[in-house]
């Protein structure tokens, strides 16, 4: 029964760095995925805000 305990002992470091190791990448992809979400969306209102500037009456003034 003591080999359990050392085989335990052994696993345990290599599978705590595992599940860290996996939460980090898990933490890194998450934030990349709202960063492009959020990069888009921004894009969007940038070439929504060109499209309404190009669309909008121009005004002239004729008093020179």
């Amino acid at each position: 029964m003591d080999w359990i305990g050392d085989a335990l002992s052994a696993l345990v470091p290599s599978v705590g760095v595992g599940l860290i190791f996996w939460f980090v990448m898990r933490a890194v992809i998450h934030a990349d995925r709202r960063e492009r979400a959020a990069i888009a969306q921004l894009e969007a209102e940038e070439q929504a805000a060109a499209q309404s500037e190009q669309n909008a009456p121009q005004v002239v003034d004729h008093k020179q």
